[in-house]
């Protein structure tokens, strides 16, 4: 990590709530890194974006970025880790030593390693709720994993499927169901994708990119009906994790 460089932060919009400021300043207290500092840069517009570094690039080691920006950051970035390009969405930045913006996909890592230690041999095809770039990178983990998905979408295109397209048949056929909306995240938590849950069983394992709540009103209504389920907390540690190697790492 560049020594010089001591602001790190987080990159979105309505983050007040966000998980990753108090996570990080309290692994730099523990790390007794105490010149180190992780804000919240939260902007009603991208275009904002430039204004937030002008001037500033030297002080800045890294930044997390999370909803809506994991697409759109992109096109302010000076290049791309392979893995972010292929999946087309970046939720890590890292500042290098001549002030170069290098983007950052740790989403897919996060979510491939909280996802698989719990999958059985009956989910082997996932419905992916949400088609933003919080899909994207669950997508490319769900093919490292040889997992077949489909899109459900509100305004569906392709091959996507819409909530009211989701038949008995499909939702018995797609066992694994991931929700990489932002529904049901605290303080709207009554809110909720659209599926049938009339035809959710015990065969299903449906997971939650929300970690706030804890659980959902989309995990509830799985729990309910005796379905696997899990939140996006283990996944986000993990990312976060991963994002804090990135930055400590020279490029």
């Amino acid at each position: 990590m560049l020594t010089n460089r001591e602001t790190f932060g987080l990159l979105g919009r309505n983050i007040a709530y966000s998980f990753s400021r108090k996570y990080f300043a309290e692994k730099f207290k523990k790390l007794g890194l105490h010149s180190l500092i992780y804000k919240n840069f939260d902007l009603p517009d991208i275009a904002e974006f430039p204004f937030v570094i002008y001037q500033r690039k030297h002080e800045f080691g890294g930044m997390n970025v999370t909803t809506p920006y994991k697409e759109s950051v992109i096109s302010y970035l000076d290049t791309l880790d392979p893995v972010a390009a292929e999946i087309g969405a970046v939720n890590t930045i890292k500042f290098t030593a001549d002030d170069k913006m290098v983007g950052f996909n740790t989403d897919a890592h996060g979510f491939r390693n909280s996802l698989a230690p719990l999958l059985k041999p009956s989910h082997q095809k996932a419905l992916v709720l949400g088609t933003g770039g919080a899909s994207k990178a669950v997508v490319f983990a769900l093919k490292q994993l040889g997992i077949h998905y489909r899109f459900v979408s509100r305004r569906p295109q392709g091959e996507q499927v819409s909530y009211q397209d989701l038949t008995a048949a499909l939702m018995k056929e797609y066992t694994l169901i991931i929700n990489t909306t932002p529904l049901g995240t605290h303080p709207h938590v009554d809110a909720c994708p659209d599926i049938p849950f009339e035809w959710v069983g015990e065969s299903h394992f449906l997971f939650d990119l929300v970690y706030n709540p804890v659980k959902t009103r989309f995990l509830r209504e799985g729990e309910k009906r005796g379905a696997l389920i899990k939140n996006g907390e283990e996944m986000l540690v993990l990312q976060a994790e991963k994002s804090w190697d990135i930055w400590q790492s020279s490029l």
